[in-house]
């Protein structure tokens, strides 16, 4: 009767370390699902066109066809999606104003057409 209750031990600890590590995984794609969807935001408020984002979806897509191994397949679309939008030049480029601080503006003639 011990013996089954060291047994019982053992698997409960062991169903409580995979509980554990599949929460960790979660939270992980939580935060990585979290990172994209604040980027897409960016890219919207910048009204990027349909077709743009379309491209770097199926780019995303195209480079996560081959799953790597010991790699989760969601995790690493994910992590690509994320490496793509962050590498989109409209998340780069400031506008004009931003670019520009208000001193330098009052120090030269500025024209507008």
């Amino acid at each position: 009767e011990m013996q089954q209750k060291v047994e019982e031990t053992e698997m409960l600890k062991m169903e409580l370390q995979m509980l554990e590590t599949e929460r960790v995984r979660l939270s992980l794609v939580e935060e990585k699902l979290m990172d994209v969807l604040q980027l897409l935001q960016q890219l919207r408020d910048l009204n990027i066109s349909k077709r743009a984002l379309g491209k770097i979806l199926l780019s995303t897509l195209e480079s996560c066809r081959d799953p790597q191994p010991g790699k989760a397949q969601l995790f690493e679309v994910l992590d690509t999606l994320q490496q793509e939008l962050t590498a989109c030049e409209l998340l780069h480029k400031q506008p004009l104003e931003q670019a520009q601080s208000p001193r330098s503006l009052s120090n030269s003639l500025v024209i507008s057409c």
